[in-house]
């Protein structure tokens, strides 16, 4: 089924948010060591970043490498630690070329400083891009951006600036990595997992969540679109009833 002729393009979700998952288990299938399923899911990333320009999906937040990830084999982060390095080197010209602006998310400063490097020229390159904004959740957990917005808004508290009955949730989203970006409406995790592993805890809070066996490096355009016709069959009440939703 050609999924693409069954969207709705008024009805586009603004943010989508993607984990990633399934590349060690992809390559181990091919006989492969794990870095190779992550080389493959690049070219995943890739068509998942056409696929978001050509329906109209402004925001793409993917899980690139989380916090927890530094607990890996240190063979296998040295290996996604150079892969981001020449990943990025070598695609900041084409998603320049598409109109693609890149950020990133996370604890930038623990990466190493050749990766630091790379992205903050990608980012430079791509600034002033409007078509899709790629957002890399690198180093990145829920948990200690949180624990982070926290630490800066108990700052201003101690200084004076802030009073505590002016903390409410829009100072908390001020606070936040994401703070510049809007919630995703809809987050999709690869590989047949059923959770969201630290990603974007406050942010999801009413995001609509597809979950597909797929994995990663087998999830390319076809894919996305099914997921996005999924999500336009929900319906999205953020707390009210169905009746309040339709009456609007």
């Amino acid at each position: 089924m050609d999924y693409e002729t069954s969207i709705n393009k008024n009805n586009i979700p603004q943010h989508v948010a993607i984990i990633m998952d399934g590349n060690g288990r992809w390559a181990k299938k091919q006989g492969e060591d794990r870095i190779f399923g992550h080389h493959e899911g690049v070219n995943s990333v890739r068509e998942i970043v056409e696929a978001c320009g050509e329906i109209g999906v402004k925001y793409l937040t993917l899980y690139a490498f989380s916090t927890e990830n530094w607990d890996r084999p240190k063979e296998e982060v040295d290996a996604l630690m150079e892969l981001l390095v020449s990943t990025i080197s070598m695609e900041a010209q084409n998603l320049h070329k598409k109109g693609v602006k890149l950020e990133v998310i996370g604890d930038v400063l623990s990466l190493p400083l050749s990766c630091q490097k790379e992205l903050q020229q990608s980012m430079d390159l791509t600034a002033a891009n409007t078509r899709v904004t790629l957002i890399l959740a690198l180093s990145y957990s829920s948990q200690w951006e949180i624990t982070e917005a926290v630490k800066k808004i108990a700052a201003q508290v101690q200084s004076g600036h802030l009073a505590i009955k002016d903390i409410n949730p829009r100072l908390i989203e001020q606070n936040l990595n994401t703070k510049h970006f809007p919630d995703p409406e809809l987050m999709i995790r690869t590989s047949g997992e059923h959770r969201i592993s630290n990603f974007l805890l406050w942010q999801l809070a009413y995001a609509e969540f597809y979950f597909t066996d797929v994995l990663w490096p087998d999830f390319r355009k076809q894919e996305f679109f099914k997921a996005i016709a999924d999500y336009q069959q929900r319906e999205r009440r953020f707390g009210k009833t169905g009746e309040q939703i339709q009456n609007n």
